[in-house]
């Protein structure tokens, strides 16, 4: 049994989001940190990952002044709390073939989440990727949505936002104990 470690290249991965109202949607990126991949015998069994969630940027909007008034809105107590909560974490906590378990922690709130990845082990790299799923109002971020607050209409935020994972992570130099 060879467990090896992959650290995440932050410069080749990338968080890809989307977040939908009634209305249409907005979507941008959100920069990862650092993290690290295990594996055994050519097979995902753990990591973690560090999102850096004053790194959010939104791509939909063009105008500069509105894409401000928006980052600076995304990064308010109304959603990720940045200057407060800088980092959200991922932990793998079970892998079972492509299936991937793990529990999120945003705003100091953590949650059990689930999702499935394509991963490519090839000699010393791994590239994976995943589509999340994450219920904001589970981390506090309760603004606009149907589950808190009555008649929104057209203004409703859906409480649902998709990431979009894709990691890029090499071999570390470190031998990690089997």
């Amino acid at each position: 049994m060879e467990t090896r470690k992959f650290n995440i290249v932050s410069t080749q991965s990338n968080i890809d989001w989307v977040g939908r109202k009634v209305t249409g949607a907005h979507n941008g990126s959100i920069g990862i940190k650092e993290g690290s991949l295990l594996f055994d015998n050519d097979r995902l069994i753990g990591g973690r990952f560090v999102a850096d969630t004053t790194s959010i940027k939104i791509l939909d909007i063009t105008d500069p002044a509105t894409n401000a008034q928006f980052a600076g809105h995304l990064a308010s107590d109304d959603f990720f709390s940045s200057a407060q909560y800088p980092e959200a974490v991922l932990n793998i906590t079970s892998v079972n073939g492509a299936h991937i378990e793990g529990d999120l922690t945003i705003k100091n709130i953590t949650h059990p989440i689930e999702f499935d990845a394509q991963i490519n082990l090839s000699d010393d790299v791994v590239t994976a990727s995943g589509t999340i799923i994450i219920d904001r109002t589970l981390y506090g971020m309760k603004f606009r949505s149907g589950s808190f607050f009555k008649d929104l209409g057209d203004i409703l935020i859906y409480n649902d936002f998709e990431l979009q994972v894709n990691i890029t992570a090499t071999a570390a130099k470190e031998n990690v104990l089997a």
